[in-house]
């Protein structure tokens, strides 16, 4: 009776780890399915922007795209006292569209884009508009991340949503300042 009762308990306990393993192996490869759809694109003038991306692209297990206009921004040309500064320009046409850098980019290998870009105007820089009409978004889903001295996103999404297919989704996300760390941007991603 002793054995009987050892072998039941046995087959208990392996039964057991058994199922933990498969439960926690379907729970890491969905992770890793999950973050070979994410792409994290950022515009970065000066730099700020690109460090907040390299570390969501970090936390998501997300590819890392630059958006890189043609013509690099010079300080000069981010000079917003300056009316005829060529950002300042460039805001006040609504339609102009700075031609930017196009690469290998497969936008159809993702589900959902994190984009990132500094606030100016009080909304996304024009050639953030030039990225979202090159590519076709049809049914992503794009969460917006921002850096800024002092603005916030404002309508900065549905300003967004105009510039692609209408079943893509933007959502507004927040703005990412003080270069936040891996561990609290994983926690970020988990309200989208």
């Amino acid at each position: 009776m002793k054995n009987l009762l050892f072998i039941v308990l046995g087959i208990l306990i392996v039964s057991t780890g058994v199922v933990f393993a498969l439960n926690n192996n379907a729970k890491v490869n969905a992770d890793n399915h999950a973050n070979k759809n994410v792409l994290v694109a950022y515009f970065s003038a000066t730099g700020t922007t690109k460090r907040v991306a390299q570390n969501l692209a970090k936390a998501t297990g997300g590819d890392l795209y630059e958006i890189k206009p043609v013509k690099a921004y010079t300080s000069a040309d981010l000079n917003w006292h300056d009316e005829n500064s060529r950002t300042s320009v460039e805001m006040n046409n609504p339609k102009l569209r700075p031609e930017i850098v196009t690469g290998d980019l497969s936008v159809e290998n993702y589900d959902t884009i994190y984009l990132g870009f500094p606030i100016w105007w009080g909304t996304a820089p024009k050639v953030v508009h030039t990225f979202l009409e090159k590519y076709d978004f049809s049914g992503k889903k794009i969460i917006i991340f921002a850096t800024s001295g002092s603005s916030e996103l404002g309508n900065t999404a549905n300003t967004l949503k105009q510039s692609v297919s209408k079943t893509a989704t933007v959502i507004k996300g927040d703005v990412l300042n003080s270069n936040p760390p891996v561990e609290d941007l994983k926690q970020w991603v988990k309200k989208f």
